[in-house]
C-alpha cells in the first residue's frame, strides 16, 4: 500500500470516528431538550416506589418498652415495608411524627394517615443515605395511636 493510500485510509477512519462522535453529541442534545432529567425534589418527578412498597423505619422516642415492635407489626399489617426499628436518639419526644426522607410528602402523608396523624405531624428531613421513604418516631402520645389504643 502506498503512502497516499495509507493517508486516504487514515483520513476515512478519522472521518468515520468524527461522524460517530457528531451523531452521539446530536443525540445527547436532542435527548436533553425533549426528555429532561427528572428533578427528585419535585413531587411529580419523584421516583416511583420500588415494588410499590413504602419503606419505613420505626424509632421509639418515648422510652416505653416494646413500642417499636408493636408499631412495626401494625404498619406491616397495612402493607408498609418496615426495614428497620429501634430506639430514637432520645426518649423525650412528646408527639409522634412521620419524617419524609426522600422529598415525597405524599408517601409520608400515607404513613401518617395509617397512624391517624394530622398533616402537621409530617416533617421533611431528606436523608437519601437512609435508603428509605419515611421514618416514624413514636412519642409519649403513643397511647392515642391505633396500634396502642384499647378500642
Amino acid at each position: 500500500m502506498s503512502r497516499e493510500q495509507g493517508r486516504s485510509v487514515l483520513f476515512t477512519v478519522a472521518l468515520g470516528v468524527l461522524g460517530v462522535v457528531a451523531l452521539y453529541l446530536l443525540y445527547a442534545l436532542v435527548a436533553r431538550v425533549f426528555w429532561p432529567a427528572p428533578d427528585p425534589t419535585r413531587p411529580e418527578d419523584a421516583a416511583p416506589l420500588a415494588g410499590g412498597f413504602i419503606q419505613v423505619e420505626v424509632r421509639n422516642g418515648s422510652g416505653a418498652e416494646g413500642l417499636a415492635q408493636a408499631m412495626t407489626e401494625y404498619l406491616r399489617g397495612r402493607g408498609f415495608d418496615v426495614v428497620e426499628m429501634g430506639n430514637y436518639s432520645s426518649f423525650d419526644v412528646a408527639e409522634t411524627v412521620v419524617i419524609d426522607r426522600v422529598g415525597n410528602a405524599e408517601v409520608a402523608r400515607r404513613v401518617a394517615e395509617a397512624l391517624e396523624l394530622p398533616d402537621d405531624r409530617v416533617r421533611e428531613e431528606i436523608r437519601q443515605d437512609y435508603f428509605l421513604d419515611a421514618s416514624v418516631v413514636i412519642g409519649k402520645d403513643y397511647a392515642t395511636l391505633p396500634p396502642f389504643r384499647d378500642d
